[in-house]
């Protein structure tokens, strides 16, 4: 018998005793933990799928009891008809430009001030940072008014500019990234200043490149906070060329109040990017989550 096919038999062997050293509670204690996670995430599936379903029906049948969860006549028509209703292709264009652009500028102002409350020594560097994330407990209705009156003094309401501007910077994706870079050892940033590299360097070429998970976890949350937002456009874009999705499908609802059918359609063709951003970045999104919590 070859090496191999012995090393093969003895790790078979080990599964087989480890198989049998669990007990027989500990097993049953898993199936069912396993089956209530499946169950709850079917639930929390489950308004998600009758959306699916709905935006394939009629408005008439949309509200029927017992629910048909595969019509038998998909109507795959009404994701045609959102489009020409409304200007959704537009929409779509002005969320997508929000959401990227606002993304990006967190990303960069987030990570950069975090390197610097957490690689850089300056004096009143805690009670700076402190009390720069105690901003996030004070209510968005408290700075709302103000926010509006700075943005019509600098005559950026109804501009795109003015969404920019505030989502630009972010109290939590500061903290989130600083959590991620108090993991990365200090004795790396000391080598390469000793070799001559700048603070912006060292972040650009070093701090940048390790933090990729929690990078992917502030992206994904800031971008879908950006993509759902329907307050801030409400407030500050007046004007039909400058309306997001969400504005839109509110503007959809007002004017196609009865017809459900298209309605869930329009919801459905919103959360598309929002999953596909999720399916391209969830393999960094826990792990950014547990590094970030790992030291205070």
């Amino acid at each position: 018998m070859s090496q191999a096919a012995q090393s093969a038999m003895e790790q078979t062997t080990l599964v087989q005793t480890r198989k049998r050293a669990v007990p027989r509670s500990e097993r049953i204690g898993r199936l069912l933990l396993y089956a209530l996670l499946i169950l709850s995430s079917l639930w929390m599936l489950l308004p998600f799928l009758w959306m699916l379903s709905s935006s394939l029906k009629t408005s008439v049948t949309v509200f029927e009891f017992p629910i048909r969860w595969i019509p038998p006549e998909p109507r795959w028509s009404n994701y045609v008809e959102i489009w020409r209703k409304i200007d959704f292709g537009l929409y779509y264009f002005n969320t997508i430009k929000l959401t990227v652009i606002i993304t990006l500028a967190q990303l960069f102002t987030c990570s950069l001030a975090a390197y610097a409350f957490a690689k850089i020594d300056f004096p009143e560097r805690n009670v700076l940072f402190l009390g720069y994330i105690a901003t996030m407990i004070v209510p968005f209705q408290v700075v709302m008014i103000p926010q509006f009156i700075l943005m019509r003094h600098l005559g950026l309401v109804n501009t795109h500019a003015a969404l920019i501007l505030l989502q630009a910077f972010s109290p939590f994706g500061v903290f989130l990234m600083r959590q991620y870079y108090l993991n990365i050892p200090n004795d790396l940033l000391e080598a390469a200043r000793i070799d001559g590299l700048s603070e912006f360097g060292i972040y650009w070429k070093i701090m940048l490149p390790l933090s990729k998970p929690a990078l992917s976890t502030l992206a994904i949350l800031t971008f879908v906070f950006v993509w759902n937002d329907f307050l801030g456009p409400l407030i500050y874009l007046h004007s039909a060329r400058l309306r997001t999705i969400q504005l839109g499908i509110r503007m959809f609802i007002s004017q196609y109040s009865a017809d459900y059918a298209l309605i869930m359609a329009a919801s459905v063709c919103s959360l598309i990017p929002v999953v596909i951003i999720f399916l391209l970045a969830q393999r960094y999104f826990v792990e950014g989550i547990s590094f970030s919590g790992l030291k205070g």
